[in-house]
């Protein structure tokens, strides 16, 4: 099946910069919808960013906390998903995982996913 492998998390102050990187294997990587999810102790998984892939365009969605400072896009020739975060908040702080699903409509509900990365943690302190 589908695996997913995070890289990228690290610890920040607020305001810094950092790349998150999902790597996906098992299946053609343009027909899996491809996003990214959050999640701290005690919280449910949050959507945080997707990106669908058809007709040789992309379409991205992302949750209004992180519109105007986070970016995903994809490469599909390194079957790879990318998820650049600007200007982050100690808000921002979360377990964030890798998520892909077979169906092409927009991935973003965690319930939706049908394959989760290990997660990578992102830490920004104030």
């Amino acid at each position: 099946q589908v695996q997913l492998v995070e890289s990228g998390g690290g610890l920040v102050q607020a305001g810094d910069t950092l790349r998150l990187s999902c790597a996906a294997s098992g299946r053609p990587f343009s027909s899996l919808t491809m996003g990214w999810f959050r999640q701290t102790p005690g919280k449910e998984r949050e959507f945080v960013a997707s990106v669908n892939w058809s007709g040789g365009d992309e379409t991205t969605y992302y949750a209004d906390s992180v519109k105007g400072r986070f970016t995903i896009s994809r490469d599909n020739g390194k079957d790879t998903v990318y998820l650049q975060m600007n200007s982050l908040k100690p808000e921002d702080t979360a377990v964030y995982y890798c998520a892909a699903a077979e169906s092409l409509h927009p991935l973003t509900l965690a319930a939706l996913s049908d394959y989760w990365g290990q997660g990578t943690q992102v830490t920004v302190s104030s």
